[in-house]
């Protein structure tokens, strides 16, 4: 006859009801994801970057460096085209893109200088232009004017549609985004007091201090700067609200 089973066998631990919780991993969740390289957006950005480059090059050419270079549309077409240059070596090697925070900023720049070109310079009396006294033939200017103004802003605008996953932009880098403006104002109202005597010291004429005055000019810039930051909202908005472009596929290849 065998002896009756206990209900408790001795010297062993309880065993555990409830699973133990797991800690929160600080990996990251795009570390496990596998990168793919996409040579399609790797070889838009760079064309991007080269015609950004030869439409910057050629306002040099035509005009004075100097004067050239102080402008804002072309220090954010040099902004531009170094952004899209990093993102396009990104692309290709299979790397995480840039942070939003980057491209966002490149984004906003370029789109900003071509809606203050279209709606306060492009009808403006006397007719604006970035070089004064222009050389070469008289069709080159123009093009470099349309490619800055109008061309780049839209190819930014597509490779952020179209090439770019959404929702990396964040609503509190908008007001980050306006300390360059800030700094280009001040900038260019120091470039007027220091040129007294130039007939360009003053480069836009909605900033110029000697006509308009203190008081108008920074009314003005307090309308721009309020414009920067609806336009910075705005593009955090709807990079939060478009649909994701970059779809991942089970299968293998390249992706856009």
């Amino acid at each position: 006859m065998t002896a009756p089973i206990p209900r408790d066998i001795p010297d062993l631990p309880a065993l555990p009801r409830t699973r133990p919780r797991l800690p929160p991993s600080a990996v990251p969740a795009r570390a496990v994801v596998p990168l793919v390289r996409r040579p399609v957006a790797a070889a838009y950005r760079l064309t991007l970057a080269l015609v950004a480059t030869g439409a910057v090059l050629v306002e040099i050419l035509l005009g004075s460096p100097a004067r050239v270079l102080g402008y804002f549309a072309i220090q954010s077409a040099v902004v531009l085209a170094v952004v899209m240059l990093a993102s396009a070596r990104r692309a290709w090697f299979a790397r995480h893109p840039l942070p939003g925070a980057v491209t966002g900023a490149a984004l906003l720049y370029i789109v900003m200088a071509a809606l203050v070109h279209h709606l306060l310079l492009a009808d403006a009396t006397p007719r604006f232009s970035m070089t004064t006294t222009p050389a070469g033939p008289s069709w080159l200017a123009p093009l470099a004017d349309h490619t800055l103004h109008t061309v780049l802003p839209v190819a930014a605008l597509l490779d952020w549609l179209l090439l770019s996953p959404p929702a990396r932009m964040h609503l509190r880098r908008a007001a980050t985004w306006l300390l360059y403006p800030l700094a280009y104002l001040a900038f260019t109202l120091a470039r007027g007091e220091l040129l007294p005597g130039s007939p360009s010291r003053y480069l836009y004429p909605f900033l110029d201090v000697a006509r308009h005055g203190y008081r108008s000019v920074l009314a003005n810039a307090l309308l721009v700067g309020l414009s920067f930051y609806a336009l910075a909202v705005l593009l955090v908005a709807l990079d939060h609200a478009r649909p994701n472009p970059v779809r991942r596929h089970s299968k293998t290849g390249f992706r856009l």
